[in-house]
């Protein structure tokens, strides 16, 4: 008789044990743990958990209408952000990602507190990177209006609403290589800068450098136009020998800033023909003057001296005896040429210095020929065999 009665008190202690076990509760506003009250269908909240249901069962159509309908009977209401942000899901999965940019816009521009404002975001960031890849927009049915312009504009605010995040740390990147893409190189290098400058530690950031470069070599585009962008690379080639040398022995450092200074003197000569025919030898000779004192072992400062006999005679008496003695320079052999004379040819003599060297003793056979950096492939992370990292802005040849 007493089994038995042990064995009901016991069953009456474990059944309530497991009932409280199955039963759920829910952190309240005053930071108490609540059983969570059962939520009326036909409420705005109890419409909204069916719509994210219909949703999660793919239910594309249907969710778009209750959707529909339910912004139009509830505003303002707090479930307001969830149920655009549903709309939008289901406008992308039907396919019409640009009508859902604007529900995913009016998550981000008027519930910027809400718990999917995030979730947003990371909607319009894969729709830009789809644009920014080359997927047009329909209009009638057929995708064939260009979106380069919302991509741009996507991955800007992307980083403007969550910044020093991780995802406005990809819309960075993605932006740059937008414009490396594109071959806009100018913008590219200003938002690669950017990128280096907020985000140091990132796990691209040798990337960035790397396309920095590259973008700053291509905006030079021959030495009849502006060599700033061949400035800029000379010092984030040099930037990138002090952050990371083995990248910059990698590339090849001491070879590309040869070819630099190459380009920039062909630039000066250039510079100095160009005012000898406009009947401005004063001008012409103060370029050739430069060419010679900063770059003596190019090409171009030989080139240069060969043409001084002409300016000089159509100079004053008074300054050409102030000119430097461009005949002497001439008849002097080239700097590599005088250093190898005498001497028995070595293998690798005249291999390229290691980083932090003297520039090597010969130039590249093209280290005449202005650089031409967009034959670098744009999906390359690494400079050709004679690329090489620069200093920071404002360095002067």
């Amino acid at each position: 008789m007493r089994r038995g009665l042990f064995a009901i008190l016991a069953l009456l202690v474990v059944v309530p044990t497991a009932a409280a076990q199955d039963q759920e509760y829910v952190l309240g506003d005053d930071d108490a743990w609540k059983l969570p009250q059962e939520v009326d269908p036909a409420s705005p909240e109890g419409q909204a958990i069916a719509i994210r249901l219909a949703l999660a069962n793919g239910e594309y159509e249907r969710v778009n209408q209750l959707a529909t309908s339910w912004l139009e009977r509830n505003d303002p209401n707090p479930f307001r952000a969830e149920v655009l942000l549903a709309r939008g899901d289901a406008l992308l999965g039907m396919g019409d990602e640009y009508k859902a940019l604007y529900d995913y816009e009016a998550v981000a521009t008027l519930y910027p507190g809400s718990d999917v404002f995030v979730t947003a975001l990371e909607r319009e960031f894969d729709i830009a990177v789809k644009y920014a890849n080359g997927m047009k927009r329909k209009l009638w049915g057929i995708r064939w209006i260009g979106t380069d312009d919302e991509a741009q504009e996507l991955l800007i605010r992307i980083q403007e609403r969550l910044p020093s995040s991780n995802l406005a740390e990809r819309a960075g990147m993605e932006l740059a290589d937008y414009y490396f893409r594109k071959r806009e190189m100018r913008l590219a290098a200003d938002s690669y800068d950017l990128f280096i400058e907020n985000y140091p530690r990132s796990a691209q950031i040798s990337k960035a450098r790397l396309r920095l470069i590259y973008a700053f070599l291509a905006s030079f585009k021959g030495p009849e136009f502006d060599a700033s962008g061949l400035i800029e690379a000379r010092g984030a080639i040099r930037a990138l020998e002090v952050t990371e040398p083995a990248t910059a022995q990698q590339i090849g450092s001491d070879a590309l800033l040869v070819r630099i200074d190459e380009s920039i003197a062909a630039k000066l000569l250039v510079q100095s023909q160009w005012y000898f025919k406009r009947k401005d030898p004063i001008a012409a000779e103060l370029c050739l003057r430069r060419l010679i004192d900063r770059f003596p072992r190019s090409v171009a400062a030989r080139e240069g001296a060969a043409l001084a006999e002409k300016v000089l005679a159509q100079l004053p008496e008074r300054i050409r005896a102030t000119a430097p003695d461009y005949k002497a320079f001439l008849a002097t052999p080239p700097p590599e040429a005088a250093e190898l004379e005498g001497r028995p040819e070595q293998p690798g003599i005249d291999a390229p210095a290691r980083p932090g060297s003297e520039p090597p003793e010969t130039s590249p056979p093209d280290a005449t020929a202005p650089l031409d950096p967009t034959e670098v492939p744009p999906g390359s992370t690494s400079l050709p065999p004679q690329a090489s990292p620069l200093k920071r802005r404002g360095d002067q040849p």
